[in-house]
C-alpha cells in the first residue's frame, strides 16, 4: 500500500491532509513535530514512500528534518509544505533534498496531485531498479551512472543523488551533448500532470552543479544552453 508521513504541528491541517491522502488509499502516518517524524522514521522508515513535512514547526523546523530524512535515505520522495511566499523558502527546500513543495493554502485536488505525482516516480524508479540488469552502466568521461544500483561516480567516487537528481542525470546520460529543453526536462521527471513551475528544474540543477561540477560557479559537464535549457557536454 501507499504510505506517507504526514509531519504537520497544527492538528486540524495534520486531520485535512490525512483524511484526504486517506480516502485515495494512502496508508497514513501521522506526527506532530520534526523529533516525533524522526523518532517514527528511524522505527518504520523503509515503509514510507513519501513524507510530507510542514516547514515552520517549533523545535526541528521542516528544513531541519529534511535534511536528516535525506541523509537516511536518497529515494523517499519528500514534499515540503509552507504558508511563506518568499522564493528562497522554496529554492531552500529544494537545495537541502526536497523534491516538491506547497504552497499553503492549498485545495484537496492539488495536495493529492502532487502527493499522486510524487509517488509515480518513487514507484516507477523502484520498478527501474528491479528490472536493470548488473551490466547497466553509461560513462561519460570521468563518471558513470549505474542504473541498478541507482549511483552515480566520478573518478570512482560515488555522488550521493537523491531520486529527482538521479533521473535528472539519467536523462542527461541517455542524451548527451543534446540540448534538452526546460519543459521537456521537467515532463520527464515530473510528469505532464506536474502543477508547479519550471523554475523547479533551475533549482535542481543548482544543485546537481554542487555535486558534480569541480568549480559550480563555471560548470564544464551540466552548462546552460541560453533561451532552451541544459545539456551535458562531453567536450
Amino acid at each position: 500500500m501507499k504510505s506517507i508521513l504526514i509531519v504537520e504541528d497544527e492538528a486540524a491541517i495534520r486531520e485535512f491532509e490525512a483524511i484526504n491522502l486517506k480516502r485515495v488509499g494512502y496508508s497514513v502516518t501521522e506526527a506532530g513535530s520534526g523529533e516525533e517524524a524522526l523518532d517514527i522514521y528511524d522505527n518504520y522508515g523503509k515503509s514510507f514512500d513519501i513524507a510530507l513535512l510542514d516547514i515552520s514547526m517549533p523545535g526541528m523546523d521542516g528544513f531541519a528534518l529534511c535534511k536528516e530524512l535525506r541523509r537516511r535515505s536518497e529515494t523517499l520522495g519528500i514534499i515540503m509544505l509552507t504558508a511563506r511566499t518568499q522564493e528562497m523558502d522554496k529554492i531552500s527546500g529544494l537545495m537541502i533534498g526536497a523534491d516538491d513543495y506547497i504552497t499553503k493554502p492549498f485545495s484537496p485536488t492539488e495536495l493529492l496531485a502532487r502527493v499522486d505525482s510524487l509517488y509515480r516516480r518513487v514507484e516507477m524508479q523502484s520498478q527501474k531498479i528491479a528490472a536493470a540488469k548488473t551490466t547497466d552502466d553509461i560513462t561519460l568521461g570521468e563518471f558513470t551512472l549505474n542504473l541498478r544500483k541507482r549511483t552515480l561516480l566520478k573518478y570512482s567516487e560515488n555522488i550521493p543523488l537523491t531520486q529527482v537528481e538521479f533521473q535528472m542525470i539519467e536523462y542527461f546520460f541517455n542524451n548527451p551533448d543534446v540540448a534538452l529543453d526546460r519543459t521537456d526536462i521537467l515532463t520527464k521527471v515530473w510528469g505532464s500532470n506536474y502543477f508547479g513551475e519550471e523554475k523547479i528544474v533551475d533549482v535542481n540543477i543548482r544543485r546537481l552543479r554542487k555535486k558534480i561540477e569541480d568549480d559550480p560557479s563555471k560548470p564544464k559537464r551540466l552548462i546552460t544552453v541560453w533561451g532552451m535549457g541544459y545539456k551535458w557536454n562531453t567536450r
